[in-house]
């Protein structure tokens, strides 16, 4: 008899982060610099630099994450055809 193995859960796509980072990022960048409320205004400094930050970061590693998936697709397309 063979096992059967149970199936591999989904995978999660690499860009997950990143965009979780921009929305967070603009998400602040709004409160920060564009919003009227004057209920945001007392967290006006907080959200500029956490805009700035995770922005930044969500740029940062959305580059990362495509040389990484460009150096792993062109590490399978070379794999079979080196031997």
């Amino acid at each position: 008899m063979t096992e059967q193995r149970p199936p591999a859960p989904p995978q999660i796509s690499p860009y997950v982060f990143p965009v979780l980072l921009a929305g967070f990022g603009l998400w602040c960048f709004y409160d920060g610099w564009l919003t009227g409320d004057p209920e945001m205004l007392k967290h006006q400094l907080f959200n500029r630099i956490a805009s700035g930050v995770l922005l930044t970061w969500a740029i940062l590693d959305f580059i990362r994450t495509r040389k990484r998936d460009k150096a792993e697709q062109a590490a399978k397309n070379a794999g079979p055809s080196a031997h």
